[in-house]
């Protein structure tokens, strides 16, 4: 046989052990770590958060991005934090 025959050879080799081998599980079923609208939606539901779609001026809602990213804490949290010592003030 000549070399590039062998190489051939070595090459088809490679190919059959690569689709007999599975599939890594960084790629598979196992590499969606985020959970479907459904399951999510699921989970608020028992945390009792409700979706609540508001629409704000683009500088208040920068204002509110930089004061949450400041706290640390996630966006919806600091607009239920706000809202919640606005009513409570009000009250």
């Amino acid at each position: 046989m000549k070399k590039t025959d062998l190489e051939k050879n070595k090459a088809l080799k490679i190919a059959g052990q690569m689709k007999q081998a599975g599939v890594p599980s960084r790629f598979g079923a196992a590499s969606t770590a985020v959970p479907d609208r459904r399951e999510r939606r699921r989970r608020e539901q028992a945390m009792g958060l409700v979706p609540f779609a508001v629409k704000l001026p683009g500088d208040l809602v920068a204002q509110l991005r930089k004061q949450a990213e400041a706290q640390g804490t996630k966006l919806d949290d600091l607009v239920a934090d706000l809202l919640g010592r606005s009513l409570e003030r009000d009250s």
